[in-house]
């Protein structure tokens, strides 16, 4: 008995809760050890609950439902479902009963309280702990002390015992085991495990972020042996049974620091307006085998991880910047996808193939951007044999990109910004990174090959890891149009469905508008998170039916997964036990893979968030412009030109008293009639950087007004 047959079983509306003898004597399980390990494991997940009774059923039947706890800074949280399409439940201070950000829990819902509202509920189980280790700043007594956690979503502090503080200081950064969890009013327990050093010290921050987020900074000594034990070139006998792709024109498009290259790609016309498009992506999976250490390790960690000062590797160097890496001039083992584009961006024909590859350049984006823009001499000499193929691929960008945007895929216009570290690891500049012609190209192709493996996997009814983007919650796009109405935008609803024209549409109108920037975010912020999922559930977002992750096995673990199921199924269908092995290991790489993903989002996002405010340290006392980004009943938020947001609170405001107008977005002058509006220009004067709470204090000034 599988779990999906157990699943299906109980989702049959006659099915009422058994217990587990019932269960074996109903279903005549013979291997009644393994059944019984089948049922605890799928309460343990959250996927079946046992009732006081000792009954097996359904979560949804019961009034319950399993997910994952999301925490607020302002003590209440958010189940995010397991179960794909249900919407988020909130869940109030009084009712999490201990549980904190990130742990696996048990729902109880309560009644609705109107038509449309939120869902809410009760925890009324805890499943899985997430949060054994905390990092947070000791506040230190004489016979005991608390520890503060970074994490504010935990929304509570850690006793520590004198006994269990060591050697730990006043105001250190620490990182505690958590020995006793929260219980009513009680305080959570633990003890300091390890010492970072004093909150400010050099260095302390980031190590900060590392410890906070749990990622792994050295590989165990077995993962390290069996990376030594590959080879560092192609073998002579790894060429069999694979497609000779070494004599075609091939190129990496990277940036200029990147080391880990995933993906290549080569072109040719087949016709006036149409291409064989071929996408080489590093053939990881035949290096690290299912259940190796290497796999294990791969697992664990989920990602890469590209912090602001440092880059913490899915895999080993020897696999990721070495044998792995699609580096040019040397022999590299890949999966390439062929495609065949008609005039109208559409895939007419496909391969998915095995193959041994070449590159013959290692491009970076501003070279490509250059060679298609600004058509420097010495570029266009150095890479005239590639200069036909760099048109060929913009001009098919273009194609692809036109037809995603027909069929309603919605295309943020949100600029990145990188911080420039010098040796010491101290802030030096931050730049905006805009997304040209180079990038555009990569992330086409990128899409292109995704979207044409997932439709080709799951027509195969392949046990498959997909990547999706579920719709928005109705609530979140009420929530959404009673902002932009005060703009002066709709996202339209018909028939209580929203679709990504929507969204595009009110994007394409507020572009170039002052309030564009901020109409972005918070439209993206309406929308629900990426992930992935054993289902094919589509990705609203990208307005694709079908989608996976298919081109970053380095750096991504769903991608290396999917490749191995690929080559499974390209020598055949699997056994029937390789089938059932596969499924029940699908869902717990999809979970693991989204949960890995969102820490490393987030640290990634904290470690520039942290920088950027180190940054503005050392400009105290200087005069920017910026805009309008947020206006609040207690002041007005304030984006700089190089991404840095900061506060103005109301109180500075003092040539008058200043009312918010929420309809309006604004703050109103009451004797003045002064407005300061969502998306104004101001010019603001930085007057207090606290690096500790990420928080930069403005006032606004006068223009050309000069600090003294």
């Amino acid at each position: 008995m599988t779990r999906e047959e157990l699943l299906v079983i109980m989702r049959q509306s006659t099915y009422k809760p058994l217990t587990a003898q019932e269960l074996v004597e109903e279903l005549q399980i013979e291997d009644i050890a393994s059944f019984l390990a089948l049922l605890r494991e799928l309460e343990a997940e959250g996927e079946i609950i046992l009732t006081r009774k000792q009954k097996y059923g359904l979560p949804e039947r019961m009034g319950l439902v399993s997910g994952r706890i999301q925490g607020h800074v302002k003590g209440f949280a958010f189940l995010l479902p397991s179960l794909p399409g249900h919407p988020d439940v909130y869940i109030a201070q009084e009712d999490l009963n201990g549980a904190l950000h990130n742990d696996r829990v048990v729902v109880r819902l309560h009644p609705p309280k109107g038509r449309g509202t939120r869902p809410e509920g009760e925890v009324i189980r805890i499943l899985r702990r997430a949060n054994e280790t905390v990092v947070g700043t000791l506040d230190r007594g004489k016979k005991y002390g608390f520890v503060i956690p970074d994490d504010k979503r935990l929304a509570t502090d850690i006793f520590i015992a004198a006994e269990d503080m060591g050697n730990a200081r006043h105001g250190d950064k620490v990182v505690v085991a958590v020995t006793r969890w929260p219980e009513g009013r009680r305080s959570p327990e633990g003890k300091i495990i390890e010492v970072l050093g004093q909150a400010m010290s050099p260095g302390v921050d980031v190590l900060s972020i590392v410890r906070k987020y749990g990622l792994p900074e050295d590989f165990p000594p077995e993962v390290l042996a069996e990376a030594a034990s590959l080879p560092d070139v192609v073998l002579p006998g790894e060429h069999e049974e694979r497609l000779d792709l070494r004599d075609v024109k091939t190129v990496t498009i990277d940036g200029a620091d990147a080391k880990d290259l995933d993906d290549a790609i080569s072109i040719e016309k087949t016709g006036e307006h149409s291409w064989r498009l071929m996408v080489h992506i590093a053939d990881v999976g035949y290096y690290v085998k299912e259940g190796s250490a290497l796999d294990r390790e791969a697992f664990n960690r989920g990602t890469s991880v590209y912090l602001v000062d440092r880059v913490i590797p899915m895999l080993p160097p020897k696999l990721s910047i070495g044998i792995c890496s699609l580096n040019a001039g040397v022999e590299r083992l890949a999966m390439t996808v062929i495609m065949e584009v008609n005039a109208v961006g559409k895939v007419t024909g496909y391969e998915i193939t095995p193959s041994v590859i070449q590159v013959d350049r290692r491009m970076t984006y501003d070279e490509v951007r250059k060679i298609l823009e600004e058509k420097p001499p010495e570029l266009m000499a150095e890479y005239r044999d590639f200069v036909p193929e760099f048109r060929m691929m913009a001009e098919l960008a273009r194609c692809l990109y036109e037809r995603r945007m027909r069929r309603g895929a919605v295309d943020f216009n949100l600029p990145e910004y990188k911080v420039i570290l010098d040796d010491r690891g101290k802030p030096v500049a931050i730049e905006k990174r805009s997304r040209t012609i180079a990038e555009s190209i990569i992330e086409e192709f990128m899409l292109l090959a995704n979207e044409t493996v997932s439709e080709h996997m799951y027509w195969l009814e392949a046990p498959f890891v997909y990547r999706i983007h579920e719709d928005p919650d109705l609530d979140s796009v009420e929530e959404l149009n009673d902002f932009l109405h005060n703009l002066g935008y709709h996202v339209k609803v018909s028939d209580g469905e929203v679709s990504p024209w929507a969204f595009q549409e009110v994007l394409r109108k507020v572009q170039g508008q002052p309030e564009e920037k901020v109409v972005n975010t918070v439209m993206l912020r309406s929308m629900k998170h990426a992930g992935y999922s054993p289902e094919s559930l589509g990705h609203f977002g990208l307005a694709a039916q079908y989608y996976c992750h298919f081109t970053a096995p380095i750096r991504r673990y769903p991608d290396l997964v999917i490749h191995r199921i690929i080559r499974e199924y390209l020598k055949g269908k699997p056994a029937e036990k390789r089938l059932q092995a596969l499924a029940r290991q699908t869902p717990l790489w999809a979970e693991q893979s989204s949960i890995r993903e969102k820490a490393a989002e987030e640290a990634e996002r904290e470690s520039v968030a942290l920088k950027m405010v180190e940054y503005m340290e050392r400009h105290l006392g200087d005069v920017f412009t910026g805009t309008i980004s947020g206006v609040t009943s207690f002041g007005l938020f304030v984006e700089l030109e190089n991404g840095v947001e900061g506060l103005v609170h109301i109180s500075t405001l003092t040539d008058d008293y200043y009312i918010y107008q929420e309809k309006q977005l604004a703050l109103l002058g009451q004797h003045t009639r002064k407005m300061y509006r969502l998306g104004d220009r101001v010019t603001v004067l930085v007057v207090r950087v606290n690096t500790e709470e990420r928080q930069i204090d403005f006032e606004v000034v006068d223009e050309g007004y000069e600090p003294r």
